[in-house]
């Protein structure tokens, strides 16, 4: 990250911005420019290609806060009347929260995310990309226009996909100085992690160590091989990190949210095993960590191309028992006040916003090519039968010789699993606990007490349904986070 600032004596201009590649770092020290330089910097801050939040003071008129397209990291923004808070960490906005939203928690009771300056709390606000928060003694926020977006194409004879794909690949990459030894991938063994991965030490051998979260189930042993294979196929360095996310599940003794500390509830619910990754990576020496997220929806098939059902429909609220009335009656509104088209998909954003805390607090910078704008052009200009299925990431495995074990795997790898021994083993406890001690979700009538108790009684390895009790860990997640932030 670097930071810079400029004042043409009337107007200052505060930009904090991630680094790209080819230019030396920005001198802190303010610059003073005319007042058409000012406009012309100020016009040229907004198009910076990475990661970039620009803060704008003039005499007489409210300060304003700008989020750049390209967001790796979340901003929250809250205020105590004459003083305007951020920070990336919702912890640090623990005392402006004044109680629970009860749309946002409707939202993410049955898995419906939406992009929007919502969060869980009232009082605390996301900056979404492209928006522009307004400060003058009261806080408003104003979304920017709809990004426009392309669609399918047809081919050109001969066109060579795989390789238009690695080179887009590469210049998203070469945006940023990313090709160090401080530098390690979180290689799954999944497509996009793998394509990501591989690419880089093709480029650079020897140079990356990698690590990941192992998973349990019948895709275990095949993650295992599949990542096994993609590090012996191209060279890696030392070490290969591997946390097992059996042994460190969500909800264990030891996890944050467990210990009641201050955990955002935007953060990932596998949030325990996905910090003892980070720490794991930071102690080995890692200073950025770059990912295979936003690989999904870079492929992603349209609702023509093939219906599908989305993440969350409103009608789950009435199959899952413990969603209280509260919650029922505002999911009238789940889409309203959401941020407009971006230029990356707002899927996407919301999971690097879930990843991104857990690595700052190690020190680690996050990296996601397959959130680069241009590599989420591309995709969407593909034609369907290169995005089916992941298509291309397929073909360019295959184009580096691996097996049909990484090509074509046979099993489904998830987390699944992890959840259903987290759930079967450490909720009872807590679900216990929070039925006796009360919630903040009872109080509000978003979680339902007697059906939540329904829904627990039934919580055991033997009766366990993925489909009808993995959504109960995001009941704890939320309880536990509400209670440590309102308490």
């Amino acid at each position: 990250m670097e930071h810079l600032a400029a004042t043409d004596g009337h107007r200052t201009l505060i930009m904090v911005r991630e680094r790209v590649a080819d230019r030396l770092t920005c001198d802190p020290e303010v610059r003073p420019l005319t007042p058409a330089e000012y406009d012309q910097a100020r016009e040229a801050a907004t198009r910076w290609p990475t990661d970039v939040v620009l803060v704008e003071t003039e005499p007489e008129r409210p300060v304003r806060v700008t989020a750049g397209a390209a967001r790796t990291t979340p901003l929250y923004l809250a205020t105590d009347g004459p003083t305007l808070v951020g920070s990336w960490d919702m912890a640090d906005l623990r005392e402006h929260a004044t109680g629970i939203n009860p749309r946002e928690a409707a939202r993410l009771l049955i898995y419906r995310p939406r992009y929007s300056t919502d969060t869980l709390f009232r009082g605390v606000h996301r900056l979404t990309e492209r928006a522009t928060a307004h400060f003058g003694g009261s806080l408003w926020t104003s979304y920017p226009d709809p990004a426009l977006h392309r669609t399918p194409r047809d081919l050109a004879p001969g066109a060579d996909v795989v390789g238009a794909f690695v080179e887009t690949m590469d210049t998203a990459m070469d945006r940023r100085p990313w090709a160090e030894e401080s530098t390690l991938f979180h290689l799954t063994g999944g497509f996009d992690s793998g394509t990501v991965a591989t690419r880089a030490a093709e480029r650079h051998p020897g140079l990356f160590p990698t690590a990941t979260l192992l998973i349990g189930g019948t895709g275990r042993e095949q993650q295992i091989r599949r990542r096994a294979e993609m590090r012996d196929r191209v060279k890696f360095a030392d070490p290969d990190i591997v946390i097992d996310a059996m042994k460190h599940p969500p909800l264990a003794p030891g996890c944050r949210w467990v210990r009641g500390d201050l955990i955002s509830p935007t953060e990932d619910p596998l949030h325990n095993p996905f910090a003892q990754m980070a720490r794991a990576v930071a102690e080995a020496g890692a200073r950025t960590v770059v990912t295979g997220l936003g690989g999904d929806e870079m492929v992603a098939l349209t609702q023509e191309e093939e219906p599908h059902q989305g993440l969350g429909e409103i009608t789950d609220a009435q199959i899952l028992p413990w969603v209280g009335s509260r919650a029922r009656a505002v999911l009238e509104f789940a889409d309203d006040g959401i941020a407009p088209p971006a230029l990356i998909n707002s899927m996407t954003l919301l999971s690097l916003e879930t990843t991104a805390p857990a690595l700052l607090r190690e020190g680690l910078w996050p990296m996601h090519p397959f959130a680069d704008p241009d590599m989420v052009e591309l995709g969407e200009q593909l034609p369907f039968a290169w995005r089916e299925l992941k298509q291309v990431q397929r073909r360019r495995l295959r184009a580096l010789g691996m097996s049909g074990d990484v090509v074509h795997p046979v099993e489904r790898e998830s987390f699944a699993e992890v959840i259903e021994h987290a759930l079967t083993t450490h909720a009872p406890a807590l679900f216990a606990r929070m039925l006796a001690d009360g919630s903040p979700l009872f109080d509000e009538g978003l979680v339902d007490p007697d059906g939540l108790r329904a829904a627990v009684g039934r919580l055991t390895a033997a009766t366990y349904s993925e489909d009808r009790d993995a959504k109960l860990l995001e009941v704890l997640s939320l309880h536990m986070s509400a209670t440590a932030f309102l308490r």
